[in-house]
């Protein structure tokens, strides 16, 4: 009998320590960091095809259209998509996705993965998981634990009860124990000793073990998640968690909540390359460095440097570095990182106090991700702001007015729908309109090709909360964005 696993994507995190290109508002699992596709689709990929049904997938509500949206780029269909009302750490986020996952199918097997590691053979990966199927059909807890290669202190490990075959064939066998992330000598020990790995956060169970595992060892989570998912709405294709229900979940890992006081625990080795890609350091050593070890990408040069990293993301810039050596250079239009490579962890110090100062650039990215496109703020005055917006394909704004600004939209590419009021009118590039203060409006994209178009604000307040919405075709509420 062929059991079908049930991927479930957590797709939550804030990725704070690669900064500046992952932010709150559009953390590292959507950006392309390796190769052509996002950490996300990248991993939803790898969980897909002979055995594996459609993936689930955990997010904040901000990022529920972008998941969408890039799926659809990678023409694979969800499962379902649960709303998180708030972070609550990994351990509610796995209940979340058991409960949905067993009021369908009672007693599947699911497979909990982040949406923002790198593992290139995901043949290899998915031959692991294979491996462990009997034993979590057996009702083990199954992890899934990463041949060490460096005495790393950012990871915690796994303590295995027998060494590894030579070749590191995916056999489960019983895991002994839990390792928190060590200092140097500690993971020097460990690695040299042979019996551990590294702890990679990835899962295989059945829903009926975990969800008895939370009713044995975190019976506040399960309570608080079930009541949240028992009060769940649906909001267009998406499970919109309770969020009072929710608010009662503790914050807290899946690691402490359940599997560090489980004994039914199983871990299969994986031999294969792979990286969490959790700070800059592992992004330059997961480049392509040239013979001086540089990883360059972008519109970057460098002259006389080695075992460095420049990143540049704008054709408008030019990262140029002269005689560095074990430093990392990231530079975007509205910030640059500039940091030894030994204090890539320290990075997420720099966004903490960033955001005491209440510097936007903290949190937020010069383009604004909704659910009809993007736009980004080209210039920014008194009483005035220039905006660069692009609408999909078929996609359209709500219908909207505002209080204190009024609008002039000048095509640039592709073709636009506009309403005002009671007019309708088609607009082709190099054609514009004008938007009076408290006129009831709308653009759509009747195309097939992007639609971009400049757009100049003038008025006393031009703050995005500056709306009164009358139809939304993505459900959202007055003073939401876009």
């Amino acid at each position: 009998m062929e059991h079908i696993i049930n991927p479930v994507l957590l797709c939550g995190g804030a990725g704070t320590r690669l900064w500046p290109l992952s932010r709150k508002s559009y953390p590292k699992q959507f950006a392309k960091l390796i190769g052509d596709e996002s950490l996300f689709q990248a991993s939803a990929k790898r969980l897909v095809g002979e055995g594996f049904a459609a993936p689930s997938v955990v997010t904040a509500s901000d990022f529920r259209f972008v998941v969408i949206e890039q799926l659809a780029a990678i023409e694979i269909a969800h499962a379902d998509i649960l709303i998180e009302p708030s972070a609550r750490n990994t351990a509610a986020a796995i209940c979340a996705a058991a409960l949905a996952l067993e009021a369908r199918n009672p007693g599947a097997l699911m497979l909990v993965a982040p949406s923002d590691h790198v593992i290139p053979d995901a043949d290899r990966f998915r031959a692991a998981v294979k491996a462990a199927i009997p034993a979590a059909i057996d009702g083990q807890l199954v992890t899934f634990g990463i041949r060490p290669n460096r005495p790393e202190t950012g990871y915690g490990w796994l303590e295995l009860t027998t060494k590894p075959a030579s070749e590191f064939t995916p056999e489960p066998q019983p895991l002994r124990g839990f390792v928190e992330k060590p200092d140097r000598t500690t993971a020097e020990a460990l690695l040299s000793g042979g019996m551990h790995l590294w702890n990679a956060g990835i899962f295989l169970f059945t829903t009926t073990t975990i969800l008895d595992a939370f009713a044995q060892h975190s019976p506040d989570v399960l309570a608080a998640t079930r009541a949240a998912f028992d009060a769940a709405e649906q909001d267009l294709s998406f499970t919109r968690l309770c969020a009072d229900a929710w608010s009662g979940a503790p914050e807290i890992s899946i690691d402490y909540a359940v599997m560090e006081r489980a004994r039914n625990l199983t871990v299969v080795p994986y031999g294969g390359a792979w990286s969490d890609l959790g700070d800059w350091q592992a992004v330059w050593r997961e480049g392509e460095g040239d013979g001086h070890g540089v990883v360059a990408s972008g519109p970057a040069t460098s002259i006389d440097c080695a075992d460095t990293l420049l990143q540049a993301t704008s054709d408008a810039q030019q990262l140029v570095g002269i005689g560095l050596e074990n430093i990392v250079a990231v530079a975007m239009p509205d910030a640059v990182l500039i940091a030894h490579k030994d204090r890539a962890q320290d990075v997420k110090q720099a966004v903490a106090a960033l955001k005491t100062a209440k510097v936007p650039q903290a949190e937020t990215l010069p383009r604004d991700y909704r659910p009809w496109g993007w736009y980004e703020s080209l210039v920014i005055g008194d009483r005035f702001q220039v905006k660069r917006i692009v609408v999909h394909p078929g996609a359209s704004l709500s219908l909207q007015s505002h209080h204190h600004r009024a609008e002039h939209w000048i095509v640039v590419a592709g073709t636009a729908k506009v309403t005002i009021d009671d007019d309708v009118q088609l607009l082709s590039e190099n054609q514009s309109v004008y938007i009076p203060l408290g006129a009831v409006h709308r653009m759509e994209n009747p195309g097939k090709l992007p639609l971009t178009l400049i757009e100049v604000q003038t008025g006393g307040y031009l703050g995005e909360d500056d709306i009164i919405r009358y139809d939304d075709v993505y459900a959202r509420g007055q003073g939401a964005k876009g």
